[in-house]
């Protein structure tokens, strides 16, 4: 098979995507002001569910918050060395603010009347829940609604309950921190992705409410010599990629 003739584009983006590893130490040296922000707004170009942007970036730079979300954060040596620790959290309330603001601010200000109809009343039914259901019956009502419509034509199953509405929120989340990670190693700095967290202390420490969740604290900075522990391991591709 002949080699594939790639763009620059194409060696860029895989230059990125093959170098970024996960980090588990730092060196001492700052990330620039504008390359942060930079690498914060490719993050906010990510692609999220009906563009309703369910995200928040939390940039901890107050010495005692930091000290504070450092130990949250089970005291990883990524998290103790990084230049940046960003708390990335999804949001499971915002979307009906951001479902009106979308059609205020529609390029030249007259939205279509689909567009209108959408975000003025499908994704009310989509991704609303109803208040005060205790007992989860508006949930159980609301998949009844669904599978039955789903017997004669194609229908968005979820989400119905608040763990669906996390999940829903922590997809698009995900895939801005993507962003941004990848768009940190175009500059030839690095992250650490962290899951290993206290939930309710780096709650605190953010200081979001119940409606927000965290996803993952990113830690970044120039990665030091003794920052990669081991080679790279993938299982073999014919495991994951699958033609049916």
């Amino acid at each position: 098979m002949p080699a594939i003739q790639c763009s620059p584009q194409v060696e860029a983006l895989r230059s990125a995507v093959t170098t970024r590893r996960s980090i588990r130490q730092f060196t001492e040296e700052p990330i620039p002001e504008d390359v942060l922000q930079d690498c914060l707004d490719m993050a906010l170009l990510a692609p999220n569910s009906s563009n309703l942007q369910m995200w928040n970036f939390y940039r901890v730079t107050t010495p005692d918050k930091r000290a504070q979300l450092v130990k949250a954060c089970m005291s990883q040596k990524a998290a103790k060395t990084a230049a940046e620790l960003i708390v990335c959290t999804g949001h499971t309330r915002n979307w009906r603010r951001h479902a009106k603001e979308i059609l205020v601010q529609w390029p030249g200000g007259n939205p279509p009347k689909v567009v209108q109809q959408y975000y003025g009343g499908l994704a009310q039914f989509m991704y609303g829940t109803v208040p005060l259901d205790m007992l989860g019956l508006g949930a159980r009502a609301k998949k009844t609604v669904r599978d039955a419509i789903g017997l004669v034509r194609p229908m968005m199953r979820t989400p119905n309950t608040g763990t669906d509405m996390q999940l829903w929120a922590a997809k698009s989340v995900a895939l801005a921190c993507e962003n941004l990670m990848l768009a940190l190693r175009a500059y030839d700095f690095d992250s650490c992705p962290m899951e290993g967290f206290d939930e309710d202390r780096v709650r605190r420490i953010c200081g979001y409410g119940r409606h927000e969740f965290t996803v993952m604290v990113i830690a970044a900075g120039r990665r030091h010599e003794k920052g990669i522990y081991h080679e790279q391991i993938r299982f073999d591709r014919t495991r994951f990629v699958h033609e049916i």
